[in-house]
C-alpha cells in the first residue's frame, strides 16, 4: 500500500488526526482576510466584461503575414479601446480575428478601413461583425436567476435530508468559492464571457458534493450521540472531516490536473482565449470548494450545533467525565457512529488471567466427576 493510501487507512481508523474544528478560527480568519481582497479587487479594478457583455465589433482578416502584436497594436490605434487579437490556423499566414468592445456601427466601419490601410489589405478582405450586449445580457440574467434557484433548491434539500445548520453551513461555503473566484477574475484581469458563467456555474456542483460527503458522514456518526459521554459533537465532526480527508483531496486533485492542463497548456501556451476563461474559473473554485468543504462548512456546523442545549449539556458532561479521570484517551479520531461510543463498555480481559481466585473455586461442591 502506498504511503497516501496508508495514511488515508489509518485516518479512517482514526489511529491518527489533524484537529480541524479547534482551529476552526484560523480558517474562519484565513477565509475571511482572502474574501475581503477578493471583494476589495472587484470594487477597485471592477471586472473585464467581454464583448458578448459590452457590445463591439469583431474584425476577420484573410490570410495575413501581420503579427498578433502588431495587428494588436493597429487596432488599438484605430479604435481607441483595448483589443484583442486571436491567430487563426497555422503558420505565418494565417488569418486574424480582432475583437474591440465598447463601438457601434459607423465607428466600426472606420476602423475596418484604417486596419486594411495600416495592414496594407484590400477592406473588402476584412469581415467586420457587429456584436450587441444584449446577447451577454441575457445570458448574465439567465445565470443569476439559475444560481439563485440553484441555492435556493440546496437549501431547501439540505435541511430536509440532513438539518438546517448543515443548509446554513453549505450556503455559507458557496458563497464563499463564489466570491473568491470572482474576486480572482478581477484581480488577474481575466475577460469575463459566457464561457466564465459556465464555469461558474459548474464549480457549485463540485464544491457542494465534497461537503455533503463529509455531511453525510457526520449525520451518521451523531445518531444517539447524546446516549455516550466520551465524545462531543466538535469531536465526532472532526473525526469525519479526518476520515474523509483522503478521499476529498484525491477528488480534488484528480479533478484539478486536467483542468490545469487546459489552463496552462490550452489557455497559457496555446493562447487559447476561450480555454483560460472557463478553465480558470474551474480552477479556482475547485480548490475554493474543497478548502471550504474541510476548513469553513463543517466547523461552521459544529458552532452551529454546540448552542444546542442539548449539545451544551453533553459538553458539560464529557468535560466532566475527562477531569474525573474517567476518560483519560484524548478524543480519537475515526470512523463509525456506533464504534465511537462502543468504547464506553468495559474492555475485556486480554492476556494471563490471575489463577489465585479460581483455585479454590468449586471446593467443597461434587465436580461430577469421579477422581
Amino acid at each position: 500500500m502506498s504511503k497516501l493510501g496508508n495514511l488515508g487507512a489509518r485516518l479512517h481508523r482514526g489511529e491518527v488526526g489533524y484537529d480541524f474544528v479547534k482551529n476552526r478560527k484560523i480558517w474562519y480568519g484565513i477565509s475571511i482576510l482572502i474574501t475581503i481582497t477578493a471583494i476589495v479587487g472587484l470594487a477597485v479594478r471592477g471586472l473585464n466584461m467581454g464583448i458578448e457583455f459590452q457590445g463591439g465589433a469583431v474584425f476577420t482578416t484573410g490570410k495575413t503575414s501581420v503579427s498578433v502584436s502588431q495587428a494588436e497594436e493597429y487596432a488599438e490605434e484605430a479604435s481607441g479601446h483595448d483589443a484583442i487579437v486571436q491567430k487563426l490556423g497555422n503558420g505565418d499566414d494565417g488569418s486574424l480575428r480582432i475583437q474591440v468592445a465598447g463601438i457601434d456601427t459607423e465607428r466600426a466601419d472606420q476602423i475596418k478601413d484604417t486596419l486594411a490601410e495600416d495592414m496594407k489589405v484590400d477592406p473588402e478582405s476584412i469581415n467586420a461583425e457587429l456584436v450587441g450586449p444584449s446577447w451577454g445580457d441575457q445570458i448574465a440574467n439567465k445565470a443569476w436567476q439559475g444560481l439563485g434557484i440553484f441555492l435556493i433548491l440546496v437549501v431547501i434539500y439540505l435541511a430536509i435530508a440532513f438539518e438546517w445548520r448543515m443548509a446554513v453551513a453549505a450556503f455559507v461555503a458557496l458563497i464563499h468559492d463564489i466570491t473568491i473566484t470572482v474576486g480572482i477574475y478581477a484581480l488577474v484581469g481575466f475577460e469575463v464571457t459566457p464561457g466564465t458563467v459556465i464555469g461558474l456555474l459548474t464549480i457549485l456542483g463540485y464544491s457542494l458534493y465534497d461537503t455533503v460527503v463529509v455531511f453525510d458522514s457526520l449525520k451518521e456518526q451523531t445518531r444517539d450521540i447524546t446516549k455516550q459521554t466520551r465524545w462531543t459533537y466538535s469531536d465526532i465532526a472532526n473525526r469525519s472531516i479526518n476520515s474523509t480527508l483522503v478521499r476529498s483531496v484525491n477528488t480534488t486533485v484528480v479533478a484539478l490536473l486536467p483542468v490545469a492542463g487546459l489552463l496552462f497548456i490550452g489557455g497559457g501556451v496555446l493562447g487559447a482565449g476561450m480555454l483560460n476563461d472557463i478553465s480558470l474559473s474551474l480552477f479556482v473554485g475547485l480548490a475554493a470548494g474543497a478548502y471550504s468543504s474541510i476548513f469553513i462548512a463543517t466547523p461552521l456546523v459544529a458552532d452551529l450545533k454546540e448552542r444546542e442545549p442539548q449539545m451544551k449539556a453533553l459538553r458539560k458532561r464529557v468535560l466532566a467525565k475527562r477531569a474525573q479521570g474517567g476518560d483519560h484517551d484524548e478524543p480519537q479520531t475515526g470512523d463509525g457512529g456506533d464504534e465511537a461510543y462502543a468504547d464506553e463498555a468495559t474492555p475485556a480481559v486480554v492476556g494471563p488471567r490471575d489463577q489465585s481466585g479460581t483455585r479454590t473455586r468449586g471446593r467443597g461442591r461434587p465436580s461430577g466427576k469421579r477422581r
